[in-house]
């Protein structure tokens, strides 16, 4: 029987229980809170305070540089950088209430065999660090270990060993277009060539990992939070690589055979103004950068100016046809050697009789005296205003790092001799990428594309990013053109070389030049010479423009030294891209009727 005596102290009981059950029910649900409804925020507040998280950097890969069809010219590989903590192990070492997995001894054995090293070696690279600084918290290991290395020491599960990530760049296809693609430095920055102007694109985001540790630097489970790394966006180049190394090859075997310091090839695609080959000799390995000499680590395509010389004798004649001061069989007598009556001075280069020479005859021949003569049939602001439309003293487009623009004074300041040189490729500088897209635009019936070496950018995720539409500009009538390009036509058939340019099966038109070069003090260098031959093919449906030079060449000191690299790199060239042969036989050179 319950009495009133008894029914107090149960119900206080009761209570009490009640009591507790609230209180411990809500710590529980507390802990439910931080643990899992609310643990990542916990763990992200955790990480971000004091010292009480770890941080480490996880590197991206730079992105691939590509050619035309995917061949990879540059890319990225991830090597790790082991380190070890000599703090931490003497901590766990000297710890009498906790014995190691793996004894120091033992583990520094363990790490010793995976990377290469003397488990003494390995020991006395932390004793060392310990006794220098009794409280250091990093020793260098080994640098540079591969993938499988780097899963070989994670292995072992030591809390003190650690592995940084960085990439490394490799070149698979070694010194093909070494010059255009460039190299990094040290810390990983672009320098020249498409290294560094498409750095943006080719520049990873880094990722990260974070995590609380507990004793002996065990990692605490759940703390651990990974971002991770993007890699670098993909550079697709116009180049075809098979074509560069064919290229390369062969300039560097025609230097060497002419004695030249230097050689180049370039192949511009007419309709789009792309560089589908940029050869050169020396040629820069990026991956040895220190194998040719520093003057080469640049594109001298792109990076070397000079006086053109005789190739720009086509521009002085494009400028006369289209101002409509005279035509391909517009004559002029001129002798070997010429008084003008200003003083002025000029010579051809071989001596002859006086000839009464068509503007075509005059390309034929490259008269120097005969240009000076038509070229001033216009004004020579006239001749300036059209230098700069086909590239004189302009960047190219390409926007190459350390692209030289040459240059041409204003006619305002041209001395007596000048006013005729000019006419003639002298007295202003080019570079041979100018060079190129002058007669790109001759060879594209007068509209000048401004020329381009990067098709994309393809981002991590897929996007492609084109580059942008190159510009376009007529800069002579088409008719103009078509009657250069008959005349270059007429120099290759009937040149000095043309037995050993010719391409057989291909109507093809040159031009070539021999430009003296300057010695720095305002004159020329005695018997050197700048030699190149400019084509393109096939002639009466351009499809593309292939430039050959050489510097100072000392076999043959003319353009004659380039002839057979020219036949070759056009060869070459036609047969890669499969452009069919010629079908409709050379036309005469007539006068034009209304």
């Amino acid at each position: 029987m319950t009495t009133r005596a008894t029914r107090g102290p149960r119900r206080r009981t009761v209570a009490a229980l009640m009591v507790i059950l609230i209180v411990l029910s809500a710590f529980l649900l507390r802990l439910i809170d931080i643990q899992v409804v609310r643990a990542d925020e916990h763990v992200a507040d955790s990480l971000s305070v004091g010292n009480l998280g770890s941080t480490q950097r996880i590197a991206g890969a730079d992105g691939d540089i590509v050619d035309e069809n995917g061949t990879v010219l540059a890319s990225s590989v991830l090597v790790y950088d082991a380190q070890l903590d000599p703090l931490l192990i003497q901590q766990i070492e000297d710890d009498p209430d906790d014995e190691p997995d793996v004894p120091w001894e033992k583990a520094s054995k363990k790490i010793a065999e995976i990377i290469g090293m003397k488990a003494s070696d390995v020991r006395a690279l932390v004793s060392d660090k310990l006794e220098a600084d009794p409280h250091s918290r990093y020793v260098q290991l080994k640098k540079g270990l591969t993938t499988q290395k780097y899963l070989d020491l994670k292995d072992l599960g030591l809390p003190y060993l650690a592995m940084m990530p960085r990439s490394v760049r490799v070149y698979p296809n070694g010194a093909v277009a070494g010059n255009m693609i460039g190299f990094l430095d040290g810390e990983g920055n672009g320098q020249y060539g498409i290294e560094r102007t498409e750095a943006e694109c080719l520049a990873p985001t880094d990722g990260e990992r974070t995590y609380l540790s507990g004793k002996g630097g065990v990692i605490i489970p759940g703390s651990e939070r990974v971002t991770p790394a993007v890699d670098g966006g993909t550079v697709t180049l116009t180049i075809n690589s098979d074509l560069n190394w064919y290229l390369q090859q062969m300039i560097a075997e025609e230097a060497k055979k002419q004695g030249a310091q230097a050689g180049s090839v370039t192949v511009v695609e007419v309709a789009t103004g792309k560089i589908r080959a940029a050869a050169e000799y020396p040629a820069l390995d990026p991956n040895d950068i220190n194998s040719v000499d520093p003057t080469y680590w640049k594109s001298q395509i792109f990076s070397n100016s000079y006086e053109p010389g005789s190739t720009f004798k086509a521009i002085t004649a494009a400028t006369v046809i289209d101002q409509g001061a005279a035509s391909p069989l517009t004559t002029v007598n001129a002798p070997a050697r010429q008084v003008f009556p200003n003083g002025a001075v000029i010579n051809d280069p071989v001596r002859h009789p006086t000839v009464n020479y068509t503007l075509a005859g005059a390309l034929i021949d490259s008269s120097n005296v005969s240009l000076s003569k038509f070229g001033t049939m216009v004004t020579p602001q006239v001749r300036y205003e059209y230098l700069k439309k086909f590239g004189v003293g302009k960047a190219t487009g390409v926007d190459f790092y350390n692209e030289e623009t040459g240059g041409v004074r204003d006619p305002a300041t041209w001395d007596n001799q000048t006013l005729y040189t000019t006419t003639f490729g002298q007295a202003f500088t080019i570079t041979t990428a100018q060079l190129a897209g002058a007669y790109q635009a001759i060879a594209n019936d007068g509209k000048k594309v401004d020329l381009s070496v990067v098709e994309s950018c393809t981002a991590a995720d897929g996007t492609v990013t084109a580059s942008a539409d190159p510009a376009t500009e007529q800069i002579v009538s088409e008719e103009t053109a078509d009657d250069v390009q008959r005349m270059l036509e007429n120099v290759a058939v009937q040149g000095s070389l043309a037995k050993r340019t010719e391409v057989p099966g291909y109507r093809i038109g040159l031009k070539t030049g021999s430009a003296q070069k300057s010695n720095g003090n305002g004159g020329y260098k005695q018997g050197v010479y700048f030699t190149s031959i400019v084509g393109v093919a096939p002639i009466e449906d351009p499809q593309y423009v292939v430039v050959v030079t050489l510097d100072e060449p000392t076999k043959l000191r003319s353009s004659a030294a380039n002839a057979d690299a020219f036949q070759k790199a056009m060869t070459q060239v036609l047969k890669t891209y499969r452009v069919p042969p010629s079908s409709q036989p050379m036309e005469e050179l007539l006068p034009k009727t209304n």
